[in-house]
């Protein structure tokens, strides 16, 4: 067992001697799966010709019928001063209601490509015991937030999408990365060298914005078997949000074996790596624990 305090350099060894390898790996190779998935449904158009989903992760027509906006990129274009289509708003809809049903960082684990990205880094600051961290306060990516709207009202133009990390990487899947790739590699460098998912638990806008669209969701993560913990640390050490985990664990200011903070992705890390299956996927009114 790990001392308080310190996390494990290895997280989820229990868990593959416990329920073997593909078990303690099933939610990691999902999210893999959508998140690679989703951008070859994006690519195959271009680069064959079958166009299943037609535009980007902004924007999209899929099979020719469904829209779908990002109800960010759409508040931006209104304080911009654009005039959105019926479609786009009709799109920005459809996602802004399944991301609050859902959980609105889901797409940061299942859909965001970055997350890659930002995981990579975060496996590396593991595998090479690297401890350095000056993480800004959490509360900056909301200020962030709040200075890309600010921007594409100054401007008149969705600023933001220049410099947005997600957008340059799928358009440099279709027209080269060019110098996309520094910023790509900044993104990494950040997180592995100056702060642990620095990026995505202190300053990405979009983590923000849909932390603040799941802040009802069904979708949830829970502890019921929080009893069975033997404190190793593992769910805490692969978590992109820690914070979030405590109070549902540890009845740290809560009864309920939920974690209801927005801020968690449902990434399942937590499921994954946990030896003691003290987690499981499951709704926001499940109550139930077990020994």
């Amino acid at each position: 067992m790990s001392r308080p305090g310190r996390l494990p350099a290895a997280p989820g060894r229990e868990a593959i001697a416990r329920k073997g390898w593909l078990a303690a790996h099933r939610w990691l190779l999902l999210r893999r799966a959508c998140q690679l998935g989703l951008l070859a449904l994006f690519l195959i158009g271009p680069w064959f010709g079958v166009w299943f989903i037609k535009g980007n992760y902004s924007s999209s027509l899929t099979l020719d019928a469904l829209p779908l906006t990002d109800p960010y990129l759409l508040l931006q274009m209104l304080a911009a001063g654009f005039v959105p289509a019926a479609t786009a708003v009709t799109g920005a809809a459809i996602v802004a209601v399944f991301y609050l049903l859902v959980g609105g960082r889901v797409f940061c684990a299942w859909v965001c490509p970055l997350n890659m990205i930002t995981d990579a880094a975060a496996w590396s600051r593991r595998r090479f015991a690297i401890k350095a961290s000056h993480a800004p306060d959490a509360r900056t990516r909301y200020w962030f937030l709040a200075g890309t709207f600010a921007a594409a009202a100054v401007t008149g133009t969705l600023a933001w999408e220049w410099l947005n990390p997600v957008s340059i990487a799928h358009r440099g899947f279709f027209f080269g990365m060019g110098a996309g790739w520094l910023l790509l590699a900044a993104v990494f460098l950040y997180d592995l060298l100056v702060a642990g998912r620095g990026w995505c638990g202190h300053l990405c806008p979009m983590g923000a914005f849909y932390s603040l669209l799941g802040k009802t969701a069904l979708l949830r993560v829970a502890a019921p078997r929080r009893d069975a913990c033997d404190d190793c640390l593992d769910c805490f050490a692969v978590c992109p949000e820690p914070q979030v985990i405590r109070p549902a664990l540890k009845k740290a200011g809560q009864e309920s074996p939920v974690v209801y903070s927005s801020l968690c992705t449902t990434c399942g890390r937590c499921i994954d790596v946990c030896g003691q299956r003290v987690f499981r996927l499951t709704h926001r009114f499940d109550q139930r624990s077990s020994s």
